[in-house]
C-alpha cells in the first residue's frame, strides 16, 4: 500500500508495516532457492523485481538484489529480452519491463470476469463511504494480488496499485482465507508466525477473529496490520467450494466510523454475495 497525505510525498508501506520493513528482494531470492524449476523462478523473480522498481535497473543491481551470479542473471535477462518481456537500453545498459507482459495480462483479464464485474461495485462503495476499495485475487495460502481498485478522498487516502502482492493471511483478507479456505490449522499457524503487523494479535486472538469472520461472513482488521487503519474484507466465491477473490475496504479508522461502519459492512457483504452469485452462474 501507499499512504498519501495531501501536499507531501507518499510513504511506502506496501510490503509491511514501517517498523519492521520486509525485503521483497530477499523474498524473491528465497522463492528461487526452494523452487523445483529454478530457471522459471529466476525469470519470474526478475520480472517481479523490475515491476516493483520505479526506474530501469542495471545487470549488477538486479543480480545483487536477487542473489544471482551476474553471468546467470545476464542469461535470464537476454532470454526475457528475446521474448519481449524485458526491454534493454543499449545506451544506459539498463533493463525495464517490455510491453510483452501486457499481452499475458490482457489474456488473463479477459478470462477472469471478476475485474469487469467488480469495478463498478468498488467505485460505488468507494464514493458512497469515502474509502479505498480493492478487488483481490486469492492465490492459495501464498499471496493475494490486487486486480482492481477504486479510491476517492481529499486530504488523506490509502492506495494499492493493481498488481501489488501481499501475504495471503495478512489483515482482514487473511482472516477470510483462514475462515473459509478449508486449510489445516497447523499450516495456518506456521504461516501466521511469518506475518508482520504494526500491532500483532496473538495466534489465539487471531483464531477468535477467524471464528467471528465465519459467523458474520466478513472480516475486520482494526489497526492490527497498520496502526490507525481499519480494513474490511468480504469473501467472493467463484464456485461454491472455491474461495477465489475478496472485496477489501481500507480507511482511517475514525473516518470510517463517522461514515457508518455497519452500513459499509452491510454494503460489502451484499456486494460480495452478489458477485459470488454472478461468478458461480457463469462457471456453471
Amino acid at each position: 500500500m501507499v499512504f498519501y497525505i495531501l501536499n507531501t510525498q507518499p510513504r511506502d508501506i506496501m510490503a509491511a508495516p514501517a517498523k519492521r520493513t520486509a525485503r521483497p528482494d530477499r523474498d524473491l531470492a528465497k522463492a528461487m532457492e526452494t523452487s523445483k524449476a529454478p530457471a522459471i523462478s529466476r525469470a519470474a523473480a526478475v520480472l517481479r523485481l523490475l515491476g516493483k522498481s520505479d526506474a530501469p535497473m542495471g545487470l549488477q543491481p538486479i543480480a545483487r538484489e536477487l542473489g544471482l551470479v551476474p553471468s546467470t542473471c545476464l542469461y535470464v535477462l537476454r532470454a526475457l529480452v528475446a521474448e519481449e518481456f524485458v526491454a534493454f537500453d543499449p545506451e544506459t545498459k539498463r533493463y525495464s519491463l517490455e510491453a510483452g507482459v501486457l499481452t499475458l495480462a490482457r489474456h488473463w483479464l479477459r478470462r477472469d470476469r471478476f475485474n469487469d464485474l467488480a469495478q463498478p461495485v468498488l467505485d460505488r462503495i468507494s464514493q458512497r463511504f469515502d474509502v479505498t476499495m480493492l478487488g483481490v485475487h486469492i492465490v492459495g495460502l501464498d499471496h493475494i494480488v490486487v486486480v482492481a481498485a477504486s479510491q476517492v478522498g481529499q486530504n488523506l487516502q490509502l492506495s494499492a496499485q493493481v498488481g501489488s502482492r501481499f501475504p495471503a493471511l495478512i489483515s482482514a483478507t487473511g482472516r477470510c482465507i483462514a475462515a473459509f479456505g478449508g486449510h489445516a490449522q497447523d499450516e495456518l499457524e506456521a504461516r501466521f508466525k511469518t506475518l508482520r503487523w504494526d500491532d500483532p494479535p496473538s495466534f489465539e486472538q487471531w483464531k477468535k477473529q477467524i471464528a467471528e469472520t465465519r459467523t458474520q461472513g466478513f472480516a475486520v482488521d482494526e489497526g492490527n496490520y497498520i496502526s490507525g487503519i481499519t480494513v474490511l474484507a468480504a469473501p467472493v466465491w467463484k464456485t461454491r467450494d472455491k474461495l477465489s477473490h475478496a472485496l477489501v475496504a481500507m480507511g482511517i479508522t475514525s473516518s470510517m466510523k463517522r461514515a457508518g461502519l455497519p452500513s459499509l459492512q452491510k454494503a460489502m457483504l451484499q456486494s460480495a454475495q452478489a458477485l459470488s452469485n454472478q461468478l458461480s452462474s457463469e462457471a456453471a
